[in-house]
């Protein structure tokens, strides 16, 4: 977690403006590991911000084992806004805090390494801010793939099917909210709450949100601020994905009794039916009848999701669908991490 800084004191709380009554001025703060793919298109969004006031970009490099430093490197060099921290350990949290730390406006914008803002993107969040009084603004994780597996996964991110009814993945009316895709913050409330627990390697998002609400503040939805999200390009990938998914999620419903849902137990609930059944025998009509229901709402599913989907794509639902809906069980199941004391 961090400490209020003296940056932060500069600014008294909830304020919009400098002191001077100067436009807002944003920071945005982005962890960054293995993003040599994406990393350039992600900062050329936010530096082309549609934004009156000052931008800067803080990136928290983490030990990348591809060309993401180098990447970066140049990035900074190319444009004076962008500064670099370093993250020796690597995890999310402690880059997000890291990168909060050496930034310098009042209001904190996170975005990932593989996130793409549309143009408009904070110019509408810094007027969601002033106008609902929200500690944090966000929207929609737009997941949209280039190659056909990266495709498939982000259908199935955006299906009730794939993820539930989270409106940060499949839209809804805009209000307050558990959380939201990234967040836009005022920097009072990051320093109301310490920041980023460090603990949580994942779900530290929806972990932090849980903490601006329980101390009297708003995390504030809107379908306005759809961001593209760019997915796991293999079934590998995706299912490490999901799996510490489920494993933080556990976590996180551990230090926060009361916070878990129906949604959250269903990925468990079925992995413990259908392995269950088959390890009491494979043979038995019930796990015969479960194992092919499972996988006939899969393949009748996949035909319901997103009409205009290219066929190679669609002939990948059915497994990019186990695979998020098993992996995120097994990961829950076997959790054994824990939150701090």
């Amino acid at each position: 977690m961090i400490d209020a800084g003296q940056d932060s004191q500069r600014y008294p709380a909830g304020a919009m403006t400098t002191p001077g009554g100067q436009p807002t001025c944003v920071s945005v703060v982005m962890p960054v590991l293995n993003e040599e793919r994406h990393l350039r298109e992600a900062v050329a969004r936010v530096l082309e911000q549609d934004l009156d006031g000052d931008l800067e970009l803080v990136l928290a490099l983490g030990p990348s084992t591809d060309r993401t430093d180098a990447v970066a490197g140049e990035l900074a060099a190319a444009d004076p806004r962008v500064r670099l921290v370093r993250n020796p350990s690597g995890s999310t949290p402690s880059a997000l805090n890291a990168a909060v730390a050496a930034s310098s406006h009042p209001v904190i914008a996170r975005v990932d390494g593989h996130a793409v803002l549309p143009a408009h993107y904070l110019r509408t969040a810094l007027a969601l801010l002033e106008q609902t009084g929200a500690d944090n603004v966000g929207g929609i994780m737009d997941a949209q793939g280039l190659t056909h597996v990266e495709r498939a996964v982000a259908a199935a991110m955006r299906s009730r099917l794939g993820v539930g009814s989270a409106p940060f993945h499949t839209g809804g009316e805009a209000g307050p909210a558990e959380t939201v895709y990234l967040g836009v913050f005022r920097r009072s409330a990051l320093d109301r709450v310490g920041g980023y627990d460090e603990h949580f390697a994942r779900a530290q998002d929806w972990e932090m949100n849980h903490r601006i609400r329980s101390s009297g503040g708003t995390v504030w939805f809107t379908p306005e601020l759809r961001v593209t999200y760019r997915p796991r390009a293999d079934l590998r990938a995706l299912a490490r994905q999901y799996f510490q998914y489920g494993r933080w999620r556990r976590a996180v419903a551990r230090h926060h009794p009361g916070t878990m849902s129906a949604r959250y137990l269903a990925p468990p609930a079925l992995t413990v039916a259908l392995l269950g059944s088959v390890l009491i025998s494979p043979w038995l009509p019930l796990a015969v009848l479960l194992a092919a229901g499972y996988l006939g709402a899969l393949v009748v599913g996949s035909l319901l999701i997103e009409p205009g989907l290219p066929w190679r794509s669609r002939a990948l639902l059915p497994p990019v669908l186990a695979v998020m809906h098993l992996s995120w069980g097994v990961g829950f199941l076997t959790s054994r991490v824990e939150g701090p004391a």
